[in-house]
């Protein structure tokens, strides 16, 4: 199975952030993980959230933000991967000039109803 970026379209998850599924079980026939990119334009946050089941990992490859991952907050750019435990609060925001954009792994694949918001609009 292959996908070509330009053919997939972007749509925008519950926790605000613009994705677009790489590769996803429910279209692509991969079984135990999903890939997405994530774009949050600048100076946007994702809504604080967590996954009960999914661990994701967030590889940064374009533009910088700071990450909310529990109780911890640190600064996060282009080259850095953030493990995400499941049940583990986090948010992400774009503090540069430019859109934060990165890539990010679920296992078990992304879920809409995996996802609890813990803030609201």
């Amino acid at each position: 199975m292959k996908t070509r970026y330009a053919d997939i379209p972007a749509y925008l998850t519950k926790d605000g952030s613009e994705i677009r599924e790489l590769m996803h079980p429910a279209v692509h026939g991969n079984r135990l993980q999903s890939l997405a990119e994530a774009t949050v334009a600048p100076g946007r946050r994702t809504r604080l959230h967590r996954h009960a089941l999914s661990e994701e990992l967030y590889h940064v490859t374009a533009g910088s933000g700071l990450m909310t991952l529990g109780d911890t907050h640190f600064k996060v750019a282009a080259g850095d991967t953030v493990l995400i435990p499941p049940g583990t609060p986090h948010c992400i925001e774009a503090s540069g000039a430019e859109a934060l954009r990165f890539l990010c792994c679920c296992s078990p694949p992304y879920a809409h109803e995996d996802t609890e918001l813990l803030e609201t609009d």
